[in-house]
């Protein structure tokens, strides 16, 4: 086997701080807030002169991460925050909530938007997709118990 482990998922934001708070509300705990620049971190992402900070989110589990970036330089060259659900790229990431109403309802006060329905998939899962911070889309979904 070649992989070990999945470590994060990174996304690049405008507003990190509005990004942390809506990962903080959603449940994630922050890691930690670093800058990032070099030439290791040049030479990594291949953009000479790259300055970003980054926060890392946790979830309560300890197993996944989310690393937030704010490019700082070079400015950034592409936006994806309204692509529909069905283009190309990354599509979302979902998360297991205990309560999607309960969820929903808190993360509504931080700018979060629902894009469908909240819908029924059998007796295992209710699903959402919602647009959080800068667009990014998320899915949420809550294990019914029987």
């Amino acid at each position: 086997m070649t992989v070990k482990r999945m470590d994060n998922v990174g996304i690049v934001v405008a507003d990190i701080d509005a990004a942390v708070a809506f990962f903080t509300e959603l449940g994630l705990e922050l890691e930690g807030r670093a800058p990032i620049e070099g030439d290791w971190a040049d030479g990594v992402t291949g953009l000479p002169g790259m300055r970003v900070e980054i926060a890392m989110m946790r979830t309560p589990d300890g197993h996944g991460r989310l690393e937030l970036s704010r490019f700082l330089a070079p400015p950034v060259v592409a936006d994806h925050r309204v692509a529909p659900v069905n283009a190309l790229g990354y599509l979302r990431i979902m998360f297991t909530v205990e309560d999607i109403d309960d969820t929903l309802a808190r993360l509504s006060k931080r700018g979060a938007a629902l894009v469908g329905d909240v819908v029924q998939y059998g007796d295992v899962y209710r699903l959402c997709y919602i647009r959080g911070p800068e667009g990014i889309l998320l899915g949420l979904a809550e294990e019914l118990r029987k």
